[in-house]
């Protein structure tokens, strides 16, 4: 069986940046075990996978390790894919996901996502040395750690978070799916985003994440409008609005790959 995919970077400022993500589309659901064999072979960070014949299009997110219940950067990307191939009538296009029902329209040059926003958990009262130095910072560079969706540790400074030198297998165990890190930054505010658990040690740009850590920039900056910079080595761009309880998280998709990839039948 083949099946055509395309690989584009979302939340990039020209080529080589932002996160690339492998985008499937088909008028049937795939089995389950299929689509994460294909995300392994990719080894992306994310494979998304849409399904036409369905209505609304149900779309579904697989890191090289597990399926994931929402994704930012691969959402954008099949948006934009889904606008390539003349698959969508007008400038925006609805989702059902694990997530609810999820949109995305035209924004400028680039795509906005509609996601409902994730409050962070309880400010977490604990001693910061182990998760300093599963980071690979100073226990005075931390600020507040917080539970959630995942673990979100503030640090003080941009400075900081660029500095760290994170031990992975340690990372691991602090939580089962995933480390955030943000501080302010030249830009509003800046993140890293570590997700071992998920096989992707350093992920590139998260736009899921920023349904957490937009909330919280909002109330501590008190603007509901933030530009925000994912301090990644291939970097990402990111243009953030609180909505009441949804977020809005704006970016530019780049081409890079358009191929076909031949499967067995299951």
């Amino acid at each position: 069986m083949r099946l055509a995919m395309d690989v584009v970077n979302a939340f990039a400022r020209g080529p080589f940046s932002g996160n690339p993500a492998a985008v499937i589309i088909t008028d049937k659901p795939l089995p389950d075990k299929q689509m994460q064999a294909i995300a392994a072979q990719n080894n992306l960070a994310e494979t998304v996978y849409v399904v036409t014949g369905e209505t609304p299009w149900s779309i579904r997110w697989f890191t090289p390790a597990r399926e994931v219940d929402l994704c930012g950067h691969a959402t954008l990307a099949a948006a934009y894919v889904l606008a390539e191939r003349g698959l969508l009538e007008g400038d925006d296009v609805a989702f059902s996901s694990a997530s609810g029902p999820l949109a995305v329209k035209r924004h400028g040059d680039g795509w906005q996502l509609d996601f409902p926003a994730r409050l962070t958990g309880p400010a977490l009262d604990v001693e910061v040395g182990h998760i300093a130095s599963a980071l690979g910072c100073q226990k005075d560079d931390i600020e507040t750690c917080f539970d959630g969706v995942q673990l979100m540790v503030v640090l003080k400074t941009e400075a900081a978070l660029l500095a760290l030198n994170p031990d992975f297998r340690a990372l691991s165990r602090l939580h089962d799916f995933a480390v955030v890190v943000t501080a302010p930054g030249s830009d509003d505010f800046v993140a890293r985003f570590f997700a071992p658990n998920a096989g992707i040690d350093e992920d590139p740009v998260t736009g899921s994440a920023y349904t957490t850590l937009m909330p919280y920039w909002a109330e501590r900056l008190q603007r509901t409008s933030s530009k925000a910079r994912q301090l990644s080595v291939r970097g990402g761009w990111l243009e953030c609005t609180l909505a009441d309880t949804r977020v809005l998280i704006a970016g530019v998709v780049e081409p890079y790959l358009q191929g076909e990839i031949q499967v067995p039948e299951l």
